[in-house]
Parts: structure tokens; sequence; C-alpha cells
């Protein structure tokens, strides 16, 4: 509930705005001049200042100042009787996110505070996007606050430290690449190269001078000796996207690299040695394919010593809002205002399944930016015909007989990590940001199921 804060010295004036918004949703402060509005301001932050402009001793140009200083996220819309282009043009200079002009029209009232708050949690989301941004470096390259995302971050810091293979699961466009490589970057081998090839994307024959490397006249066009790229990643990290591509030939060449750690050359006869981490990838079940004779199952188990699975984007809709916001970021122009969703298509976007998982998303906002205008808001109209369609009937929310608690909700979120991590402890009250004692207590207090006893 957002909460706004009325600064007027008329009581009715006062009294009329803040009725309607209260009636409209929001929680509501009151001021009845231009000192007590700057003195709440001091104490508290709120989310919008609608203020008088004239008032007896400090005005709302004053108010408009203080909210600014104190709490920049806060936006601020000056009411004023005396409306003209220069009251307004000096208010907006001075930050304030427009104006309303008396007697004030309560619908263009409604309309002017909903995208004023709009505005601020945009700010916000794009501030802590920032924040993220600018440290995107080890497991928070990882985007997104669901439990499964905090949850993949954690399974990846643990397993970078381990120098061993591991076979990373996920649906087409999850970011298993991503992963590899963040896996490298907090390893002991960072300092060294991170190789990756995809699989599928090759024949055997380049396969093996891609992977081997090969020497001068082992065949036509080889004018030169060339190296690997397992002989080039030599200390560092191999990453094998879409291993399951691989045919049974090049699988068992595969495995003598993973058995002996050693590469032999197209042409040479010489082995030579090589230190190498391998990390693999794949939207197949491996398992199931080396049961069925279509991979090789010695070498399935050579490269599932660790597995990290990769939930799909269907699965964590809450980083949906995060990532839309960073690709929009990402993808704008140089110095141009990055434009924001409307509600409806926030609220499309959580309805879509994804099947192209956070590649489609990253190519959604690709199209999505060509369709707006710079700095404008992306509404429905934008939205690409697949997206449209999931919503063709509006969502109708049913009037609910029963709200839970705030402690009944906290138990039942508990519960929902304590189940996610199967019942770790330490886990959970990372994820929940409290240290484990203040967890047994919140287990204790809420008769809660002790998952270790």
């Amino acid at each position: 509930m957002a909460r706004i804060l009325v600064v007027d010295d008329e009581a009715i004036a006062r009294d009329n705005v803040a009725y309607i918004l209260e009636k409209g949703g929001y929680e509501v402060l009151t001021a009845d001049d231009g000192g007590g509005a700057i003195a709440l301001l001091e104490e508290q932050e709120v989310d919008l200042v609608l203020t008088d402009l004239r008032m007896k001793g400090r005005d709302g140009m004053a108010v408009l100042g203080v909210a600014r200083k104190l709490w920049p996220d806060t936006e601020v819309i000056v009411i004023t009787g005396y409306a003209s282009v220069d009251t307004a043009v000096e208010a907006m200079r001075k930050g304030a996110y427009h104006y309303l002009a008396k007697p004030v029209k309560m619908d263009e009232m409604l309309a002017l505070v909903q995208k004023a708050l709009e505005k601020r949690t945009m700010r916000r989301e794009i501030s802590e996007l920032r924040k993220q941004v600018s440290s995107q470096s080890g497991a928070n390259r990882i985007l997104g606050r669901s439990v499964k995302t905090q949850l993949l971050r954690e399974t990846i810091t643990q397993v970078a430290q381990l120098d061993c293979n591991v076979l990373i699961l996920g649906e087409t466009g999850t970011g298993k690449e991503l992963v590899a490589r963040t896996i490298h970057e907090l390893s002991p081998r960072a300092s060294n190269r991170f190789v990756a090839f995809n699989c599928g994307a090759f024949t055997e024959e380049l396969i093996a001078s891609e992977l081997f490397g090969y020497e001068k006249g082992a065949f036509t066009g080889a004018s030169q000796t060339k190296k690997g790229l397992l002989e080039l990643a030599n200390g560092g990290t191999v990453f094998f996207d879409e291993v399951g591509e691989l045919s049974l030939q090049m699988q068992v060449k595969l495995l003598r690299v993973l058995q002996e750690r050693v590469v032999m050359r197209v042409g040479g006869s010489e082995e030579i040695s090589i230190d190498v981490r391998i990390l693999a990838a794949t939207n197949k079940n491996l398992k199931k394919e080396a049961e069925e004779g279509a991979f090789r199952l010695d070498l399935f188990y050579r490269l599932d010593v660790l597995t990290i699975p990769v939930p799909p984007l269907s699965e964590r809709k809450e980083d949906i809002p995060l990532l839309i916001n960073h690709f929009l970021a990402k993808h704008s122009p140089p110095g141009a205002v990055v434009p924001r969703l409307s509600r409806e298509v926030g609220e499309r976007l959580q309805e879509y399944t994804f099947p192209g998982n956070i590649r489609e998303l990253e190519n959604i906002a690709q199209r999505l930016l060509l369709q707006a205008d710079n700095g404008a808001v992306i509404e429905s109209a934008h939205c690409l015909e697949d997206i449209q369609q999931v919503t063709a009937v509006p969502t109708v929310h049913a009037a609910r007989d029963f709200w839970p608690t705030l402690a009944e909700q906290e138990k039942r979120y508990i519960l929902e990590v304590l189940d996610e991590v199967e019942g770790n402890k330490s886990k959970a009250a990372k994820i929940l940001d409290i240290d484990r004692v203040s967890l047994w207590r919140k287990i204790k207090r809420y008769g809660l199921e002790d998952p270790d006893a």
C-alpha cells in the first residue's frame, strides 16, 4: 500500500483529497502547513507528496525541496490555485513530478497519482538493477530474486571450488553457458582461459580439428600447425554446450581425453598432456539416452560427477520484472531514456509461459524496444501477438472472504523455503536473511515441524 502525504492549509480541501485517496486504497498522512509536512518528512519516508503551493510560512516549494533532498525517490505533485506556465515550470524544474490546478478534479488527480507512483516503482527497480549490474561478478551475474535463483547462485558458489567435472541440465535458453562461465570465474582456474564449444554446430571433422588441433599437412588446407581448443585451454575450463549432440565416435575421443588427460592433434603422432576442467550442458536426459544406446554410459558417468539443474523461467516468474528491465536497459541506445512497462504489459509477461526461457525474454525486450518510442511507456499495443493471446480474456480477481494475517503469511513462507531446501536450516536462514537462531525461534513460535527432528 503506497503512503501519500497530503499538505494543505485549507481543511476542507485537504480532507477531500485525503478521503478520495483513502477510498482508492492508499495510506494517507496529512499536514496542515509546510512546517508540519517537513517535520513529518524528517521522521519517515513517503511514496508521494501532494502539496498545496501557496501556504503561510513554509510553502509548497519548501516542502518540495526538503522531500527531494531527504527522499530522492519520493515523487511530489504540487497543487496550486494560481496555475500558470511559470509556476508549473518552476515546480517541475525543482523536481516535481507534475502539478494540479485548483479546483482539483479527482479523476485527474487519481490518474496522476497512479502514474507518479509507477514512476517511483520503476526508478527503484532500475536503481536495484544498476546495483546488480555494477556488481556483476561471481554468482551475482545470475539475476533474480526467486528462491530457485538464490539456490542456484548458492550451488554455483559451492561447486566452483570443487575441481571436478560438472553436468549442467536445463531447457534451451535458461542460461546454462552463463552458469558455466560463473563457475569458472569463481574457481581456482579463473586466471586461465574459459573455452566454450557448441557440440551441435559443427561436422565431426570440424569438431576434431577444432578440439584437438592439427599438424601442418594433415589435410588439404592445413598450411600450418594449429593448436586445438583443449590444448589452448590448458590450466583452465572447457565448456561443452549441448554435449548430447556429439556422435558416438566423437564421444569415444572425448572419453579418452577425460580418462587420460591427453590429446593428439589430427595428423600427429605425439600425445600432449592437458590439465582442464570439463563443464558440459544439455537439454536432454543423458541417462535415458545412454540406456537407449544414443549416448555412452561411461562418458555420462565421467561428466556427471556433479549436476546443476537450471530451472526454466516458468518456475521463477518472480525474476521476470528484474530481467526484462535489465534487457531493456542493455539494448536501449546509449544515452536514451529506457522505456518502462505498463502494468498491463507486466501482467501479460507474468502470464506467458516462455517456452524459450530467458533467451526468449531477451528477444521480446529487443522487439518491444523497436515498437516503443524513446523513453515511452510500453503499452499492450506494442506487445507481440503470442503474448497478447495469453490474456485475451481479462483476469478477474474474485472477492476473498478470508485474508491471512502477516504471521500466517510468514509461517507459510518459512515452510515453503524449508521445503525447497529440504530442511537445511542454514540455507533457509540465508534465503530468509536471518540468522539460524532467529529461524529456530520462528519454527518454535509457529509450531512448525522441525525437518531435522
